[in-house]
């Protein structure tokens, strides 16, 4: 009995055609080992750091911070020095890829910057740059008291006085430093001083404690002051020492000046103050020696009195601006103790006004009381600071909070 073929249906055919053709197109790709992906992170390591510079070009504007920014990899070290040699002090930020320089470019200098750089991968590069910042077309400077390694009083503030106006203030303000070795608080006020200038003075909250050393650190080269201000093309310091506590108290309506040192009195004086009723009163409230002038000409036309006066004076003691001494003045000896009729000034006898001239130093505050005067002295006439309050006084500070 002979057996019957089956065929297979087409798609079984196609499966098995298929399968036999599979080695052979295996056969056909390119020969050797399959190619391996590329190491992405080698190359990545590799990559070259890119480091940049501000300012940067010639004439650039001054008064901003050296940058230096790395892409790439991290800073390692960043030098910038200016055309004399001086380093510009900075630190390269925590995660590496920037360094700030502490203080501002300054108005007509030349830098050179020297960056040190590293890649991911270790590789390291240096990168070289200059640049040349545009000269100031302004200077704005600074007269400041106290001078330096002074003794003064203790109601001496510490005051800056500018050449041009400062519409920059609180930009000026935080230039300055204050240290002082009893960490003493105190605050900034800016006023306008008699001569109609921009002023700053910082003064304690009370007066200063006896001994206390003071440092002022005027950080203000490569500062703009503003509009018509000009730039600050330096630094200013100061260091002085508090002495004694001396207050001088001054009541015009008895007629009596009292030194008192250390809490105690050490010598009342008879004295004549400003006549009443007019122009020629005395100022009251809290006035500071700003200077002993010893014999001095004062001449009434001065201050605005005419010419009600015209006299060589001995142991001239400033305290104000606007013409306000002490001084010896035998002319008025049989007022001394009894009556005002000065022309404004706080009068003594010859002996007096000598020994008196011998106790006080600059800065010694003087407390003025009487009913009849031209008022309180102004913060900018002398160092009238102390007439303000604490709190107002602070509210003039640039820089609050």
């Amino acid at each position: 009995m002979s057996r019957t073929r089956v065929l297979a249906p087409a798609r079984v055919r196609a499966a098995v055609v298929a399968a036999l053709l599979a080695p052979l197109a295996a056969a056909c790709s390119s020969s050797g080992s399959p190619s391996a992906a590329p190491d992405t992170k080698e190359s990545a390591d590799d990559r070259p750091v890119t480091v940049t510079v501000t300012p940067k070009g010639e004439q650039a504007a001054a008064g901003e911070p050296v940058r230096v920014t790395a892409a790439g990899g991290t800073l390692t070290l960043v030098t910038v020095t200016d055309g004399e040699g001086h380093r510009l002090a900075g630190k390269v930020a925590a995660d590496g890829r920037s360094w700030v320089s502490d203080r501002k470019a300054v108005p007509g200098a030349a830098y050179t910057v020297t960056a040190q750089a590293r890649t991911a991968g270790g590789t390291a590069k240096t990168t070289k740059a200059a640049f040349t910042t545009a000269p100031a077309d302004k200077v704005n400077k600074v007269d400041w008291r106290p001078g330096a390694d002074a003794t003064v009083g203790i109601a001496q503030p510490i005051s800056l006085v500018f050449d041009h106006p400062v519409k920059n203030k609180a930009e000026v303000e935080k230039q300055l430093r204050i240290t002082t070795s009893n960490d003493t608080e105190g605050s900034w006020g800016w006023i306008r001083d008699w001569s109609g200038r921009d002023r700053v003075d910082w003064r304690p909250r009370t007066y200063w404690k006896p001994g206390t050393k003071v440092t002022l650190n005027a950080e203000l080269n490569g500062t703009d002051s503003g509009a018509d201000g000009g730039w600050f093309v330096r630094d200013y310091t100061t260091t002085f020492t508090i002495g004694a506590q001396q207050i001088v108290k001054v009541d015009l309506d008895s007629h009596q000046l009292t030194l008192v040192r250390d809490g105690e009195t050490v010598r009342r004086i008879p004295v004549s103050g400003g006549t009443p009723g007019g122009d020629k009163r005395s100022w009251r409230g809290t006035a500071v020696l700003m200077a002993k002038e010893g014999t001095i000409n004062m001449n009434s036309e001065t201050v605005g009195l005419g010419d009600a006066y015209d006299k060589m004076v001995d142991y001239s003691m400033r305290l104000t601006w606007s013409g306000m001494y002490a001084h010896a003045a035998p002319w008025n000896a049989r007022y001394f103790g009894n009556s005002n009729q000065s022309s404004g000034c706080i009068g003594m006898s010859d002996a007096n006004a000598a020994w008196f001239y011998r106790q006080v130093r600059p800065g010694d505050p003087f407390e003025i009381t009487g009913k009849d005067t031209k008022g309180v002295v102004e913060a900018g006439n002398g160092f009238g600071a102390w007439n303000l309050s604490w709190s107002q006084w602070q509210q003039k500070s640039a820089v609050r909070g």
